[in-house]
Formats: structure tokens, C-alpha cells, sequence
């Protein structure tokens, strides 16, 4: 969530720093991120595995990857220098990282280098003439409804490159979807060299920030604000909203082809055997919120929160066994690559036995 007091902080911080002319300010969208020796120990908000090598993205552009189970990291070259939140690996070669102001890069040679696809300065024009088509061709409902999402969507398109991507998921080499802030959501079905807004087509009226999107199994979920979990209607081409008993923020989702886990604020998770249709409580036995997930082997899933403890779960998410570390660090995402499991956050890669 955006926190005034967090934008408040940001104010102070900016007029207490030297005046920078004009002349020497640089776009992060055209500044590529600098090459840190340090930038694994930086803040790092996502984790991927991709075949033998794990990659974790954050601040000021910093992607960074390991090929030996998180013991050691190198720098991968990235464009920008924009906040990265998430990543996804559908093949070994093939990934997608997205951000701050609505950074898309993608990866051919597993995450050592990166190309920019798409940034926030098109995405809101983008919106808008799509939009403004499918109104144009009666797709939208009738006058009124079609006013209605063309004016919201110009408002979105007007705030420029502000908008973050906080999610992206890519089912293979071709289909993917990215989501973010105030409910922008895009769709490519070519590799990220078209993109096409689905702003119009998720049961969120509200426009709720959508905080993640993953496939599991044969379904693809969103999750987002005000306990919003959205489930893919292939049919329909749409996002239908489905019912859970919490509702607070879901920050994203993990599963199993049996299960799957959606978790957020306070330590809440809930868990479904039947796509989504029923939830029941897991027992996480955390107060604070779980900030990732992901699976591993078949029956394998493993949660982290926001103070650092591990879950553990070998029966696809009906029970957690915890773990904190011996010394702690604020989590944003969690992996497994062989007996290793890794986590990224506010200190950095930290990598400990999978017990």
C-alpha cells in the first residue's frame, strides 16, 4: 500500500537535499544501474529460480544472480536504474522483470542481461488508445459505461510514469501478464512486444492496487488490496473476483497442483483445494505479514515474513512448520534451489539448509 506518511518523509527528505539543476538530472528510465560490488547486500525485493540459477531483483535497478545455490552472486547489466518488485522465469533462459515506474525488462540469456520492453512514459497512452477502440466499437457497454472507463482510464494515463508494476507472471515464452498499482493490468501473447490493457476486463470497481499474478496449475490468480483474490475465466477473457474470509491485503500467492495458498497483512493465509471456490485458515503462527512464497518439489511450499521466519510446508500448505533464523532480517521473498533455501530483503541474499 502507498503510505502518506511514507510520501510525507519523501517531501522532507527532498527539500533538506542540495538544489540539482535541470541540466543534471537523469531519467532513471534512461540511467542504467550502477555496477555495485555491494549490490546483493542491498535491498532486494524478489527471487526467481531459472534451471541451476537463482535471480533476485531491487532497489535503483540491481538484478544479481547465483549459480551455486545462493553461495556467491554477480551483477546481471539492467537499462534503468528504476526500483525492481518482480520477477519471472517461465524457461531457463527466458525471464521478466517489472517495477517502478512501470518498468518491463526482459532476459534471453538467464538474467545477465536485460532489455527495457516497456516503460510508464507508454503504458498510460497505451491504456488510453486501447480504450478509446474498444469504445469506439460498442465493446464497452453502452454510453455511459464507456465514458465511465475511458475517463478512469485517462486519469490513470494523465499521472505518467508514476505507476508501479508490482506483479508478472509468464505461462511460457509468449504468454504473460503484468499488474500493478490502481488495477493497470497488461496481457502479451507474443513475448512482451505487444502488450494489451485489460483494465476493463477484472471485477475490481473499486480499482484496487493488485499486489501479484501466478499460474498454478491450470488456473491464473491476482491478488491485491481489501482481501481481493481475482482467478482467470479463460472463457470469458476476464478476472472474476472470488470470496475469502479476510479482508485485509493479500500480498501474493503460492500452490501446488493440488492447492493453493494466498497470504498477506498480520500473518493471515488461507488455502483452496477446489480453485478458489472455498477457504480455510492456515495456522501460520505468525503475527506479522508474510511478504512471499513459493513451491518446490511436488508437495513442497515455503512462506516468509516480514520480521524473516520460514514456513515450511510438505503437504501443499495444510501445515507450516516455522523457522527463524539466528539472526533475523526484514523478508520480502523466499526460494529453493537444491537443500538451500534463500531469501531476499531489506539486508540482501541470506541462505541457509533446507531443513
Amino acid at each position: 500500500m502507498f503510505k502518506p506518511s511514507i510520501c510525507r518523509t519523501l517531501v522532507a527528505l527532498a527539500l533538506a537535499l542540495p538544489a540539482v539543476s535541470i541540466a543534471d538530472f537523469s531519467d532513471v528510465l534512461d540511467t542504467p544501474a550502477d555496477m555495485s560490488p555491494l549490490a546483493a547486500r542491498g535491498l532486494l525485493n524478489d527471487l526467481a529460480v531459472a534451471g541451476q540459477r537463482m535471480i533476485a531483483a531491487g532497489q535503483r535497478g540491481h538484478i544479481v544472480y547465483s549459480d551455486d545455490h545462493g553461495a556467491s552472486w554477480k551483477q546481471a547489466r539492467v537499462p534503468v536504474s528504476s526500483d525492481l518488485v518482480a520477477l519471472s522465469f517461465p524457461t531457463p533462459a527466458l525471464g521478466w522483470a517489472v517495477g517502478h515506474d512501470g518498468v518491463v525488462l526482459h532476459t534471453t540469456d538467464g538474467g545477465l542481461n536485460w532489455s527495457l520492453q516497456m516503460d510508464g512514459r507508454r503504458t498510460g497512452p497505451l491504456m488510453l488508445e486501447q480504450i478509446r477502440a474498444r469504445a469506439a466499437k460498442g465493446e464497452l457497454g453502452d454510453k455511459a459505461q464507456a465514458d465511465k472507463l475511458v475517463d478512469e482510464v485517462g486519469h490513470t494515463a494523465a499521472q505518467g510514469a508514476e505507476n508501479p508494476f508490482l506483479g508478472v507472471w509468464f505461462a511460457d515464452a509468449q504468454h504473460g501478464f503484468v499488474v500493478g498499482a490502481f488495477n493497470v493490468i497488461f496481457e502479451t501473447t507474443d513475448g512482451g512486444q505487444h502488450w494489451v490493457s485489460w483494465f476493463d476486463r477484472t471485477d475490481n470497481p473499486d480499482r484496487l492496487h493488485l499486489y501479484a499474478v501466478h499460474g498454478i496449475g491450470t488456473d491464473v490468480y491476482i491478488t491485491g488490496e481489501q482481501g481481493l483474490v481475482l482467478k482467470l475465466d479463460r472463457e470469458a477473457g476476464r478476472f472474476h473476483a472470488l470470496e475469502t474470509p479476510y479482508k485485509g491485503t493479500y500480498f501474493g500467492i503460492a500452490g501446488t497442483t493440488d492447492a493453493v495458498v494466498v497470504y498477506g497483512l498480520r500473518g493471515n493465509a488461507y488455502r483452496s483445494t477446489d480453485g478458489g471456490s472455498h477457504w480455510s485458515p492456515v495456522d501460520t503462527g505468525v503475527q506479522d505479514s508474510i511478504t512471499g512464497g513459493s513451491s518446490f518439489g511436488a508437495q513442497g511450499l515455503a512462506l516468509v515474513s516480514q520480521s524473516g521466519t520460514v514456513l515450511f510446508s510438505r503437504d501443499g500448505g495444510e501445515h507450516f512448520v516455522s523457522h527463524r533464523p539466528a539472526k533475523p532480517a526484514p523478508a520480502s521473498a523466499v526460494a529453493v534451489s537444491g537443500d538451500v533455501i534463500v531469501t531476499v530483503g531489506a539486508k540482501g541474499v541470506r541462505a541457509q539448509a533446507l531443513q
